[in-house]
C-alpha cells in the first residue's frame, strides 16, 4: 500500500515533528561525514518553504542506560549540539535552535516560541531510556509537541522505537522525500525489476543474510555470492577451504540454496579464484603477503580474504550485462588496500553499468563512497539494516505505521 508523503500534508503554520537520521560519524565535537544531514535537507527545506514550524529529532550513537558512569560518558560523547551547528550552516535562511533536552519546560518553551520557517532540534532521542523500548508515555509526550509527524529516517525505520512508531499513534503522519526515494528504488528493484536482475551479496557471515538469500533467489535472475560467506557455499560444494571463514551450521542451508537456484532456473555465481594469506591482517589495514589460487586449491594452512581477479572479471561481466543490480556486502576485507581489489572491481562495474544500480547501505555504501563512485550509481541507500530487512521481504515497522495515502 502506498504511504502518504509530505506533499499530502497541509503544513502551513503547523508544528511538524520530523524524525531524521542525524546519526553521523563524529570524533568529539567534529562531524567527520555529514552525508546524513545533507540527505535530510530536501524534506526539511520543503517544510520550511511551505510555512511549517519544524521540530527535528534523531538518535546519535548508543547510550548505555545500565551503568550510570557509562550513561554519562555516552551522553557526553553523543551530544547533538555539533549537528545543530552544522545544520545551521546548511539552512542560512532559517534559525536553528538547539535544545539540550528531550523533554521538559526548556523544550516546550522553544517549541511554543517557534515561528514559521524556523527549526528546533532537540537532544539525542537515545538520552531517553524509553526510546528503544517504544515507551508509550514518551511517544505520547513527543507527539504532544506537534500537529503532524513526518518520518524521514530510513536508517531507523526497521526499529519499532518511540520516535519511529510510537508517535504515529497520536498524529497524522507521512514519509519524507528520503524514505519515498528509498522505497521507490528498493521496492521497484525487488518487486518489478527491469531484467536481467542481478543481486550481489557479500560480507562475512551467511547467518546475517539467510532470509535475504532465500528471498532474492525468488526475485532475481542471477545471485552473486562473494565475501566471507562464499566459503561456506564452497564448503557446501565439497571443496576444502583451508582456514577460511566457514559457518559449519549453515553448510546444509547453502546446499539447499544451491539446489533451490537450480530448481528455479536461477544462476548462482560463486568465486572461482581467491586471494589467500596465512593470517588475517593485523592491524586490519596493515601490510599482508597474499597469493591467488583457484577455489579448489586453497592450501590447508591459508585463508581466503578476497575474491581473485578471474572472479572479479566474472562478476563484473554479469553486472555490466544487467538492467537492475542490487549490491549488499563487500567481496573481501575491503578495509585493507591489498584485499580491496575484489570490492573495487565490483564497484567499478556498477559505476559502468547502464542499468539501475542500487547499493544497499552499510559497508557497500562505505566502499562505493570511498572509491569515488557514489555519484555514478543510481542510488546509495542510507540504511544498511533497513535495506537488508527490505531485501528479506520483511515490513519496516517505521514505514508500516505511517498513514496510507
Amino acid at each position: 500500500m502506498a504511504k502518504k508523503t509530505v506533499r499530502d500534508l497541509d503544513v502551513k503554520g503547523k508544528k511538524v515533528l520530523v524524525r531524521v537520521d542525524f546519526n553521523v560519524p563524529h570524533k568529539g565535537d567534529v562531524i567527520t561525514d555529514d552525508n546524513r544531514i545533507v540527505a535530510a535537507l530536501p524534506t526539511i527545506k520543503y517544510l520550511l518553504e511551505n510555512g511549517a514550524k519544524v521540530i527535528l529529532f534523531s538518535h546519535l550513537g548508543k547510550v548505555d542506560h545500565k551503568d550510570p558512569e557509562k550513561t554519562a560518558a555516552d551522553k557526553k560523547k553523543n551530544n547533538m549540539a555539533p549537528v545543530a551547528a552544522r545544520l545551521q550552516e546548511y539552512l542560512p535562511n532559517a534559525k536553528v535552535t538547539f535544545v539540550d533536552a528531550t523533554r521538559g519546560p526548556e523544550l516546550e518553551e522553544a517549541v511554543n516560541n517557534l515561528e514559521e520557517g524556523n527549526v528546533v532540534l532537540m537532544q539525542n532521542t537515545r538520552y531517553e531510556k524509553g526510546e528503544s523500548k517504544n515507551d508509550p508515555e514518551l511517544a505520547a509526550y513527543w507527539a504532544s509537541l506537534a500537529d503532524l509527524y513526518v518520518s524521514d529516517a530510513f536508517g531507523s525505520v526497521h526499529r519499532a522505537h518511540a520516535s519511529t512508531v510510537g508517535v504515529t499513534e497520536h498524529l497524522p503522519s507521512a514519509v519524507g522525500f528520503l524514505i519515498e526515494k528509498e522505497l521507490k528504488f528498493l521496492g521497484d528493484a525487488v518487486e518489478k525489476p527491469v531484467r536481467p536482475f542481478v543481486a550481489i551479496l557479500g560480507g562475512a557471515k551467511v547467518a546475517d543474510k539467510l532470509k535475504v538469500i532465500d528471498n532474492l533467489l525468488e526475485k532475481c535472475d542471477t545471485l552473486i555470492i562473494g565475501g566471507g560467506m562464499a566459503y561456506t557455499f564452497l564448503k557446501a560444494k565439497g571443496l576444502e577451504v583451508g582456514q577460511s571463514l566457514v559457518d559449519l551450521e549453515k553448510v546444509d542451508y547453502c546446499k539447499e540454496m544451491m539446489e533451490k537456484a537450480e530448481k528455479l532456473g536461477k544462476k548462482l555465481l560463486l568465486p572461482i579464484d581467491t586471494v589467500v594469506a596465512a593470517n588475517f591482517p593485523d592491524p586490519i589495514d596493515g601490510p599482508i603477503e597474499t597469493c591467488v589460487v583457484d577455489v579448489d586449491k586453497i592450501p590447508a594452512d591459508m585463508q581466503g580474504l578476497d575474491i581473485g581477479p578471474a572472479t572479479a572479471e566474472l562478476f563484473a561481466n554479469e553486472v555490466k550485462a544487467a538492467k537492475t543490480v542490487v549490491w549488499n556486502g563487500p567481496m573481501g576485507v575491503f578495509e585493507n588496500p591489498t584485499l580491496a581489489k575484489g570490492t573495487n572491481a565490483v564497484a567499478a562495474a556498477l559505476a559502468e553499468a547502464e542499468g539501475t544500480t542500487i547499493i544497499g547501505g552499510g559497508d557497500s555504501a562505505a566502499a562505493i563512497k570511498q572509491l569515488g563512485y557514489a555519484d555514478k550509481v543510481s542510488h546509495v541507500s542510507t540504511g544498511g539494516g533497513a535495506s537488508l530487512e527490505f531485501l528479506e521481504g520483511n515490513g519496516l515497522p517505521g514505514v508500516d505505521a505511517i498513514d496510507e495515502a
